[in-house]
């Protein structure tokens, strides 16, 4: 410590060596002059490992030497940010806008000091506190706010922090599955990135929405109904389940798609899998284009019309398909024509999908294409299938007669499963 920086640390935990520390200790307090300098006490949490002080800093300080731009990965992924959006219009963001300029002192802001940065704050947490901060900052707010500092995280802690903190404002489970996925690597992304399902530099949504980029569980439930798909005999295909199935999202590394990267390890430079990923973007643009009016520059027509190829269920059920077929290339090719098929309507043809329905289904049922459950996974799968068959594109009985299909094979299974328990 240099004789110009003074404060006192007390180090409240007995694994923890100072002297691990004290030089970025030394410099957060030169930059930052918490209230506590005279008192600070450095922690550890057991949980993690992870080293931190609790302190005061104020509003000026916080916002011309912090930022929100904190990627996950720094080294791996330095581009893609694990952070949420900030929710610019939501109302409790906007009563957290006029708590900051009438002089409220927020709490729980958690951030990473990085010495060597410019802006060496790194806010993992509280992002919405700090942008109504730095808006109060143009009303000459300039105030003390509570900030939990952490040192020399890894990885594993980050994303720990990362977690704990976004959770106090209800996380979505697409943040958290694009984070786990950030900390896994790039793989996933730059698989997409390749087939056109995310633009290039684009990372995937952090929350659902009909309008926002491909989520992690979407990647990762196609990838995975492929090569479901591929492991069913095309002969068999009647008398088989073929419901699609839909990967676990929110958990770190849901069973099904660590079995998949199991049984598949090449899966990444599998051509015929690329190749899939590139028809199905095809048709979520075909889809798109076809509501598209140039004469008026806009979207016209319902706006799940248009993001059919958004559903869940429409998803696994092609890359189901797909997979199937991946060895049968005449079929295969009708199946990825469906994109070609919306000159004069729409290649998933939303209209007809939305009056499919089997006398069975309840009275709220709305067609093919609002729900993911196993049912609705199976009949699009069968809607595929079928249209495959003479590439014809989707019809009205094409549909009745996928959604019979299912029914029918659904009951010749239950029954197959009763016969083998008499035996």
């Amino acid at each position: 410590m240099t004789d110009q920086i003074a404060f006192e640390i007390t180090v409240w935990e007995d694994d923890v060596d100072l002297d691990d520390y004290v030089e970025d200790i030394e410099k957060f307090v030169e930059l930052f002059d918490p209230l506590e300098r005279e008192n600070l006490t450095l922690l550890r949490d057991h949980r993690t490992g992870a080293v931190f002080i609790e302190c005061h800093i104020l509003a000026s300080k916080i916002t011309s030497l912090g930022t929100t731009d904190v990627p996950l990965d720094a080294e791996a992924s330095a581009e893609y940010r694990a952070n949420r959006d900030v929710v610019a219009d939501h109302a409790a963001f906007e009563q957290m806008r006029s708590d900051a300029v009438e002089g409220r002192r927020f709490s729980n802001i958690v951030a990473e000091f990085d010495g060597e940065a410019d802006e060496p704050l790194k806010i993992i947490g509280g992002q919405h506190r700090f942008e109504a901060i730095s808006e109060a900052q143009e009303e000459d707010v300039d105030i003390e706010h509570g900030v939990k500092v952490y040192f020399q995280l890894d990885n594993e802690q980050r994303l720990d922090v990362q977690i704990i903190s976004n959770t106090n404002i209800s996380v979505s489970k697409e943040l958290l599955d694009r984070m786990f996925e950030t900390l896994a690597g790039a793989e996933l992304r730059d698989w997409c990135q390749k087939c056109g399902l995310l633009e290039k530099k684009q990372d995937f949504a952090d929350k659902p929405g009909r309008s926002n980029p491909i989520t992690v569980k979407e990647a990762r439930s196609f990838i995975t109904n492929y090569y479901l798909g591929k492991a069913v005999d095309s002969a068999d295909w009647a008398s088989r389940d073929t419901t699609p199935q839909l990967v676990e999202s929110g958990k770190r590394e849901p069973v099904i798609w660590r079995e998949t990267k199991q049984r598949h390890p090449e899966l990444w430079k599998d051509p015929k899998l690329r190749g899939a990923g590139k028809a199905f973007a095809a048709l979520r643009a075909a889809q798109m284009a076809a509501f598209y009016d140039n004469t008026k520059d806009k979207y016209m027509g319902p706006a799940d019309y248009r993001h059919k190829a958004k559903n869940l269920a429409l998803l696994a059920g092609w890359a189901f398909v797909a997979g199937c077929l991946s060895e049968n290339l005449t079929r295969l090719k009708r199946h990825y024509s469906l994109a070609e098929k919306g000159k004069s309507k729409d290649p998933l043809r939303a209209d007809l999908l939305a009056n499919g329905r089997h006398s069975t289904d309840p009275a709220n049922y709305r067609g093919l294409g609002y729900r993911s459950d196993p049912k609705e996974r199976g009949r699009f799968a069968e809607l595929f299938w079928l249209q495959a068959e003479k590439g014809l594109g989707i019809s009205k009985k094409g549909i009745e007669l996928a959604i019979q299909e299912y029914e029918a094979k659904q009951a010749n299974l239950r029954a197959r499963a009763m016969r083998d328990k008499l035996k």
